[in-house]
């Protein structure tokens, strides 16, 4: 029989594990993926800045030791981390928004959440800071600085509140739809059946990868640069011709990585279900 995770201990469990495999925060360049969208994360981690004509969005603060290095990407990109107005998140790992707070620290940003990944924000208090929340969200809400308007999309499975942040984007005179997605992964630790502390997990994973389908996706971004190919469309874009389309309009690899996360998922909750049985 399988053992139950608490909320927040599978929190930090998924949060923590993989520190001992990977190393967060070896840089990448940052880089204008396509019309106002920055990115300034890792090579692990997807951090982006929305620029607008009022002050700039974050999505994804990251770990409190990321921080320096997003600054300096803002800083390098000829921006100012100060005027970052609002701080977004994809989900309550802290791989993700362990730093809220202290990007509200040092910038006086506005922190806005999903209403369902509340609860495990209060408990991610990085050296006791309590994590700052602005403002609740809804799926569907709007969120507006000056010129620009992202949508947050409620796409749970992965946390109860995974936001996945879509706008309207142009280049070369094409409108595209941008989707910065949350996370379709299915963790190996995760409980998929007759879990207590989220007990529709299955169900939204399935509404999710409906949804996802569903939403109109040129330009494919993410919490983690693996999933988007973020490597070979970065070399791409240095060395394109600039009538060449943008590497990062990838409907197609959006739609593949719908399939690849679903598949898994599928495989795993059948294992677990087999698992029960005997």
């Amino acid at each position: 029989m399988m053992k139950s995770l608490s909320l927040v201990g599978l929190m930090l469990f998924v949060s923590a594990a993989p520190l001992a495999q990977r190393d967060w925060n070896a840089p990448f360049p940052a880089h204008r993926v396509i019309d106002n969208i920055y990115f300034v994360g890792t090579e692990a981690l997807g951090t982006f800045l929305v620029t607008t004509s009022a002050g700039h969005i974050l999505i994804n603060s990251d770990f409190e030791a990321t921080v320096p290095l997003i600054r300096q990407g803002v800083e390098e990109l000829g921006f100012a981390f100060d005027d970052i107005r609002i701080v977004l998140g994809s989900h309550a790992h802290g791989d993700h928004m362990q730093a809220d707070a202290l990007v509200k620290e040092l910038t006086g940003a506005q922190v806005m959440v999903m209403r369902e990944d509340v609860e495990q924000l209060r408990a991610m208090q990085p050296d006791g800071k309590e994590h700052p929340i602005d403002r609740i969200l809804e799926d569907g809400d709007r969120v507006t600085l000056g010129d620009t308007a992202l949508v947050a999309h409620h796409t749970p499975g992965h946390t109860k509140g995974c936001t996945s942040w879509g706008l309207e984007v142009a280049e070369n005179g094409v409108a595209y739809d941008a989707l910065i997605v949350c996370s379709f992964g299915v963790n190996a630790n995760y409980i998929l059946v007759d879990n207590p502390d989220y007990p529709q997990i299955a169900d939204d994973y399935r509404a999710t990868f409906a949804k996802a389908r569903a939403l109109p996706v040129d330009v494919f971004l993410g919490a983690h640069g693996s999933w988007y190919d973020l490597e070979t469309k970065y070399e791409r874009l240095q060395t394109r011709d600039p009538e060449e389309p943008n590497p990062f309009v990838d409907r197609a690899g959006y739609l593949a990585h719908i399939d690849m996360q679903e598949q898994r998922f599928e495989a795993m909750l059948e294992r677990q279900q087999a698992a029960k049985r005997e």
